[in-house]
């Protein structure tokens, strides 16, 4: 079942924790696209542990294409040709027991075999091999995935334009443009430190993925076609109703712990 919890502390995990890292890595050109769905459609989906997230009494979709570069271990330099590749997830909000609001990917598709094959073994997540473009040219990104391997064929064929700063135009905003308001959708959707991460039916983990506050872009998509979704037993999706830009950020991750 889905739960608004409107007293949730949302803020909260946006502080850098304490203790050992697990490496780094930067995000590069994130297009956010979002589909607002019936909390019915996404709730059975998930695993046992964590509750469907929910705004304006929907349960919400993300489709993240992007880039990613300087991917190392805390103990290791990036290596050319291992530390760059392409990514793209689909995701739904969720939190733990009234708190730690975070992310649960149903899938990750990414362009580096080495990189699936450790997500997969060490953070539990449901990583694919993928084939993936990524281009920005002017105000206009492109992206393209097609799924590699064994499995359900599945990929996306993005193109959005990507406009002004988020709150350009609102005068005695409280914050700098770029930066989402507290209480918005656009904070609800984007502003998520947590992932929650299951193998099979082993136990709960959660991780934090620690970076600065992103920047965001209000974005229009021009075209979006994707059989994703259905991929993860999403089906009967509307059209997407939000999408942002984010052109990167610096990111720091630190070790899975078991809820």
């Amino acid at each position: 079942m889905a739960t608004i919890v409107e007293e949730m502390d949302r803020a909260a995990p946006a502080e850098r924790p304490g203790g050992r890292l697990a490496g780094y890595h930067h995000w590069h050109d994130l297009l956010f696209v979002h589909w607002r769905v019936e909390p019915d459609v996404v709730a059975p989906l998930l695993p046992r542990g964590v509750t469907l997230d929910t705004f304006d009494g929907s349960a919400w979709v993300g489709l993240v294409p992007f880039s990613i570069s300087g991917l190392r271990p805390w103990w290791f330099p990036a290596l050319p040709g291992v530390s760059a590749f392409n990514e793209i997830n689909v995701r739904t909000y969720v939190h733990y027991r009234g708190r730690d609001p975070g992310v649960w990917f149903f899938s990750l598709d990414a362009t580096n075999s080495l990189a699936v094959r450790v997500a997969r073994w060490w953070w539990g997540l449901n990583y694919h091999r993928t084939a993936m473009n990524v281009r920005v040219t002017g105000a206009v990104a492109h992206y393209e995935a097609a799924r590699r391997g064994g499995g359900r064929r599945a990929g996306a064929q993005l193109v959005a334009e990507i406009g002004p700063l988020l709150g350009a135009d609102e005068r005695d905003r409280p914050l700098p443009p770029g930066r989402t308001l507290p209480g918005t959708l656009e904070h609800f959707l984007l502003d998520r430190y947590i992932l929650y991460s299951q193998a099979g039916d082993g136990p709960l983990y959660q991780g934090i993925v620690h970076h600065a506050p992103y920047v965001i872009h209000e974005a229009s998509l021009l075209a979006c076609r994707q059989t994703l979704l259905p991929a993860n037993g999403i089906f009967g999706a509307p059209l997407p109703c939000h999408a942002a830009y984010c052109p990167g950020v610096e990111v720091e991750v630190f070790p899975l712990r078991r809820v």
